[in-house]
This record gives structure tokens, C-alpha cells and sequence, in this order.
């Protein structure tokens, strides 16, 4: 059964300045429930755009632990339609199984939760975090991944309404692009895509349209990429796990200027002034 589109031409009324009602027809962003299934257990149901699924499933499972590498995990299947939303069915190796069942994540992941159903916080905070291996970027580089990623979002050109993650070499080329109406979806997608093309994520930055939140952090040092750009605003904690990541950690970022909330000595040519 086909998918869910990722977005709908649907009717509304446009209230305009001089108090007149306009009938007009808006392109809408889908927003459907993504149940993940390991060897026939649902380990949690995400809010997501219905595209780049394979991508998402691999990449969840990559930045939430359950498994260690893309040859843990095979997608079996995956199936929707517009009313009940998609499954997607995977099997998953014997070992990381055995460690999935001990983990606790059985309620909804709304769109903006990328931690929904973590059961305590000790669980949280003791997640594995891998400390990627820094690399020097010219800030020239940035710039030009933040130029380019402005006409590479084709669903937020339709629609106004979702977050982009992407990943872009050492020269600012962007490779790969993913969408979603939650921002940590399209940052799992971005993972997963780079796993199954099989780029060394740590060559290159990660660019993200979104706020920067913990779990953003930690996705991208789960990742090994040792750079995350944002276009707005971090949090405290995601500061302060980019220090203890050793992620280097920059947002709101514009062509004309960028703020460094970690060490920036990685990126190139900066001058420190008193």
C-alpha cells in the first residue's frame, strides 16, 4: 500500500488587512505516526513526515543505541496508508535485541519530542556518547553550506512548515539533505542516509535549520560528526553537552555571522580580538 504523501493542497480563508475572507488553497505538511517495529515488538510510535522512512529507521536506531552499526539492523518493510500512518518493520540483530528489551520507550513521540518515552533520568544521561574526532573548518565552508541549504528544502518550499538537517564536507559542499516536521527526525534521517551511502560522517559538518536542543547534540555526537551548525538558538543543556561530546557546537548562524558556544579553535581563520 502506498504512503501518505508528504504534503496536501487543502482549502482555507485568508483574513486580509482590510477585513475581507479570500477562499484560497494552501499546501499543507503531513504530519503521521511512524510505529518502529523490532522483530515484531513496537519500540515507539514518532510523529514524522512520511518520506526517507528507511533512512529514519537506521538512523533512530543508530542515535538511540540499538544498534552499534548499519549491519545490526535490516528494514524489513515498510507500510501505510493515509488513515492509520506507517509502519515500519525491521529485524534486528540478536544481541542488540537482547539490550533493546531492556530499555523502556513505548509512548508516542510527539513532533517536537526527541526523547519521548525515556523512562528515567539516570536512562537519559547515561546514554552512550561517542567523542568524534575533531577536524578544522574554514568559516568559509559554513558559509557556503548555509547559502546552498537554502534552495535544497523541497518540502519546506512547498509548505513553510518543517526542519532540514544537512551534512556538507570540509569545503561547505552539502551532500545530503532530509526533512521533517520534527527537527531531531530530520536530523535521524540525515544519519541514517549517511550509514546506508556510506560517508565517514566525521569528514564534514552537520547543518540544521532548528533550534539546537540536547538531544540534537546527541544525535550528532552519536553520529561522530564533530560540528553542528544551527540556524537558531541553542539550549544550556546542549551547550553543555557539546562540551562534554566534544562536539563543536555554533549557532545562530547567518552568512554575516555565527555564535560559538564551544571551543572554536576548529574553525578557520578566526581572529580573536580583545
Amino acid at each position: 500500500m502506498a504512503l501518505p504523501p508528504t504534503d496536501l493542497r487543502l482549502p482555507a480563508r485568508r483574513l486580509t488587512r482590510d477585513d475581507r475572507v479570500e477562499p484560497v488553497e494552501e499546501v499543507v505538511a503531513a504530519e503521521v505516526p511512524v510505529a518502529l517495529i523490532y522483530n515484531g515488538l513496537s519500540y515507539a510510535v514518532m510523529m514524522a513526515s512520511p518520506a526517507d522512512l528507511k533512512d529514519f529507521a537506521l538512523g533512530f536506531s543508530l542515535t538511540e543505541g540499538l544498534a552499534d552499526a548499519p549491519s545490526d539492523l535490516t528494514v524489513e518493510a515498510v507500510t501505510g496508508d493515509e488513515e492509520r500512518g506507517v509502519e515500519v518493520r525491521m529485524a534486528l540483530r540478536g544481541a542488540q535485541f537482547s539490550q533493546m528489551l531492556q530499555k523502556v520507550r513505548n509512548i508516542t513521540g510527539r513532533t517536537g519530542c526527541g526523547i519521548c518515552g525515556t523512562s528515567d533520568l539516570d536512562t537519559l544521561h547515561g546514554r552512550k556518547r561517542r567523542a568524534p574526532k575533531p577536524i578544522e573548518v574554514e568559516l568559509v565552508a559554513i558559509r557556503r553550506a548555509l547559502h546552498d541549504l537554502d534552495g535544497m528544502q523541497d518540502i519546506r518550499s512547498r509548505t513553510g512548515a518543517v526542519h532540514a538537517a544537512a551534512w556538507a564536507d570540509r569545503e561547505g559542499r552539502i551532500r545530503l539533505v532530509r526533512e521533517d516536521v520534527g527537527r531531531h527526525n530530520a536530523l535521524d534521517k540525515l544519519v541514517g542516509a549517511l550509514a546506508r551511502a556510506g560517508i565517514d560522517a566525521g569528514q564534514g559538518i552537520c547543518v540544521i535549520t532548528s533550534r539546537c536542543s540536547f538531544e540534537m547534540v546527541q544525535k550528532t555526537a552519536a553520529a561522530g560528526i564533530p560540528v553542528l551548525v544551527a540556524i537558531s538558538a541553542p539550549t544550556t543543556l546542549a551547550i553543555d553537552t557539546a562540551k562534554a561530546a566534544g562536539v563543536t557546537l555554533v549557532a545562530f548562524a547567518r552568512r554575516d555571522a555565527m555564535t560559538a558556544y564551544t571551543d572554536f579553535s576548529p574553525l578557520l581563520p578566526v581572529k580573536v580580538e580583545a
